[in-house]
């Protein structure tokens, strides 16, 4: 096994398709103006149906970005990573044709996969009473690496492909092993991150029997409400987050704008049951304490946290007993931001798009709001920036965190880069 010599790892692109916009610029400004994507679903018909808000992607035309013969080829989720893996490709500036594209990995993991595309050709299956398929090439449209796969066939890279499912921690888990490929010399770069298009009625009446989904109230927008004490759920959501990872030399050589460095990854597993996170925070605890220890970095260097932070009420209290066990007393001078509560909960993509949040709060210096924060929870008790962005501050290192169901862990720590 090659372990030496090791790379630095630096991103250099990002791209975004998330209920706030479908570029990276369009979600970055919603988040830090505290708006909400969350809505009555429009994907299907809700009319006698007990759960009805999530945060869709408006008005996403895939002919936008891939020909329209290959559109019908691919499932929402495939079409969201081939559209923000092209923003992340043009945003790095490379030059895929002076490049040896065996080098070039491509990680993009999902959590529901094409699930909506199942959903409908289930249904479609039986209406024409099992004899035909409605969509011959559903089987390669619906599993789950095709995402990873359409990216590396559209652009034409050639490197390892996976596609790794971690529910909802997919996207930070992807981002991470990645940014493992690329420090251990095995890629040059990697095209990776998470995607997830499960609006549907069968994937939302699902998470609502399991009680993980919020009730509108009068107003969809304020429904979702992360470490607060009323909170009572979460919103389905779609999108995808998409990194440029590449070795650090060869980002300077060629003169690259750098927006951050990779600096730890650590993962962990519960062990303790299927949807509910192990209260005591042992294991998720752990996955900080190991992604901080991998970057060499301690409890004190934390300048900030993009948290899981569902607004399901036990996710929300083990998480923030996980960030008191891994950080001590240092937990009460971090700024905490749950983007869920504007992105809803997107599944695959949360980990990634919540990390390029952290990549923007390091560049820019503002941090975003959790939405909705009203009334404190004495189990709760760190400071989760309500409601209003904070601006001109200086953080140097963030991470983020991202816990799903059958309890796996991940989480990713990225630093302002300094040669």
């Amino acid at each position: 096994m090659r372990s030496n010599p090791t790379h630095r790892v630096v991103i250099t692109g990002m791209g975004a398709i998330s209920p706030l916009g479908k570029t990276v610029a369009d979600m970055w400004s919603g988040l830090i103006a505290g708006h909400s994507g969350i809505g009555y679903v429009t994907l299907f018909d809700i009319a006698d149906f007990p759960y009805t808000i999530a945060a869709e992607v408006k008005d996403f035309d895939p002919r936008d970005y891939i020909d329209f013969k290959a559109t019908r080829r691919m499932a929402r989720f495939a079409q969201f990573a081939v559209a923000a893996a092209g923003e992340a490709l043009c945003d790095s500036g490379l030059d895929l044709n002076q490049l040896d594209r065996t080098r070039i990995a491509v990680d993009i993991g999902t959590g529901l996969g094409g699930s909506a595309v199942t959903e409908e050709e289930s249904l479609a299956f039986i209406r024409k009473e099992r004899k035909r398929l409605n969509n011959t090439l559903y089987l390669p449209i619906h599993i789950a690496n095709m995402a990873a796969c359409q990216v590396a066939m559209v652009y034409g890279v050639h490197g390892p492909t996976t596609a790794p499912i971690a529910a909802c921690a997919t996207g930070a888990y992807a981002v991470g092993e990645a940014a493992r490929m690329v420090h251990r010399g095995d890629a040059l770069l990697a095209v990776a991150g998470g995607t997830d298009a499960g609006i549907t009625a069968l994937n939302l009446m699902a998470f609502g029997v399991i009680g993980a989904i919020a009730p509108p109230g009068d107003d969809p927008t304020q429904a979702v409400r992360p470490f607060d004490a009323n909170r009572k759920g979460t919103a389905g959501g779609e999108g995808c987050g998409i990194f440029i990872l590449e070795q650090m030399e060869h980002a300077l050589a060629r003169g690259a704008h750098i927006y951050a460095e990779v600096a730890g990854f650590g993962a962990t597993e519960d062990a303790f049951h299927v949807t509910a996170p192990e209260p005591n925070a042992t294991y998720s605890s752990l996955a900080i304490t190991r992604a901080l220890e991998d970057a060499e970095l301690s409890p004190t260097d934390v300048d900030y946290i993009s948290a899981h932070g569902t607004g399901t009420p036990i996710n929300d209290e083990a998480e923030t007993v996980a960030i008191k066990k891994a950080l001590g007393d240092h937990a009460y001078n971090v700024p905490i931001s749950a983007v869920k509560s504007m992105l809803g909960h997107t599944a695959g993509a949360a980990g990634a798009l919540a990390l390029i949040g952290c990549v923007k709060t390091i560049e820019t210096g503002i941090i975003p709001p959790t939405l909705n924060y009203t009334t404190a929870d004495p189990k709760c008790d760190l400071d989760y920036v309500p409601n209003v962005a904070r601006r001109n501050q200086n953080i140097d290192i963030a991470l983020t965190s991202a816990f799903g169901f059958g309890g796996q862990n991940a989480v990713v720590v990225v630093r302002r880069f300094e040669d």
